[in-house]
């Protein structure tokens, strides 16, 4: 529980101290794309500190491209 509060803590300080300097300058495309990327990085570390199973994007790859990588194999 003190690891997802830590977490927590550190996004707030974090947008606390990012946020007002980006919509001083006026960019608020920024602004949306900095908290949905923060907030896909606090969502992750929580997953993380609940020893959550996540999928890893290596193996989504090695799918992918495995049938590719056969073929040309026998084209060599």
């Amino acid at each position: 529980m003190w690891a997802i509060s830590g977490i927590l803590s550190v996004v707030a300080l974090i947008a606390w101290l990012e946020i007002p300097s980006l919509l001083r300058k006026g960019y608020r495309r920024e602004v949306r794309a900095f908290l949905i990327l923060l907030l896909l990085a606090a969502v992750l570390s929580i997953a993380k500190c609940l020893q959550i199973d996540m999928p890893n994007p290596i193996d989504w790859l090695l799918k992918l491209f495995s049938p590719l990588y056969k073929m040309v194999e026998q084209l060599l």
